[in-house]
């Protein structure tokens, strides 16, 4: 990455309209009490790291399941998918990505294959990080065809300050993996759905980027690490 996109990163056009609003207020706290704008300017910064759409560079084989958000692994287990996404009734092995503000929070597609659903229900604004936050927060979730896996589940879940879901697919649209497909503003989660069999090559704790970090190979099979200290 070069030093021209680290300053000036590519923003998320959900972020604009947020970024002017965060820039005029801090003019106008300039003029009132210059102490407060340099506040405002620290917040207007902020607001521009928080909406910073980075280029990512995802592996290619189509066997592996890709992080779809960055931020650091809450939970993996077992666990059933939200009834919206009409999955089949039974187990899949869940992987859980929180996201606090600072991260990047532009969310890309885990896998390559066709979006044959997208379901959003309405919720609380539990804090993300919360096993309870899969079931009762606001959250939308997407199922994924693909060849290699069969059925993934993706479920951007809302959090504390989140207070909007953004997704730019719908069904029948074509995915590849570390395709941008939406964004969460601000704290939030993003929880992958794949086939109980498949063996997480995360564990809790870690840190993942979005659109490069192998969370799972669906070739490798077993059961989930255990969380590890080094």
């Amino acid at each position: 990455m070069d030093t021209m996109s680290i300053l000036f990163p590519r923003i998320h056009n959900e972020g604009k309209p947020f970024i002017l609003a965060f820039a005029g207020a801090t003019l106008v706290l300039f003029l009132i009490w210059p102490p407060l704008g340099w506040a405002g300017l620290v917040l207007t910064i902020w607001c521009v790291y928080f909406f910073r759409d980075p280029d990512r560079f995802t592996p290619t084989d189509r066997d592996l399941i890709i992080s779809p958000a960055d931020g650091v692994i809450c939970s993996v287990g077992e666990a059933t998918p939200p009834s919206e996404l009409e999955m089949e009734d039974e187990k899949y092995m869940r992987i859980c990505v929180f996201m606090n503000v600072f991260n990047c929070h532009v969310n890309r597609s885990p896998v390559d294959g066709e979006t044959v659903r997208v379901a959003y229900h309405q919720g609380k604004f539990l804090n993300a990080s919360l096993d309870k936050a899969s079931e009762d927060n606001e959250r939308n979730g997407l199922v994924i065809r693909t060849n290699a896996i069969g059925q993934v589940g993706v479920v951007q879940i809302a959090g504390l300050v989140a207070r909007r879901i953004v997704c730019e697919v719908k069904e029948n649209d074509v995915l590849e993996a570390g395709e941008r497909f939406g964004i969460i503003r601000f704290g939030s989660r993003v929880d992958v759905y794949i086939r109980k069999d498949i063996a997480p090559l995360v564990s809790v704790g870690q840190t993942v980027v979005a659109g490069e970090t192998v969370l799972a190979d669906s070739r490798v099979t077993g059961e989930a690490r255990a969380t590890e200290v080094r």
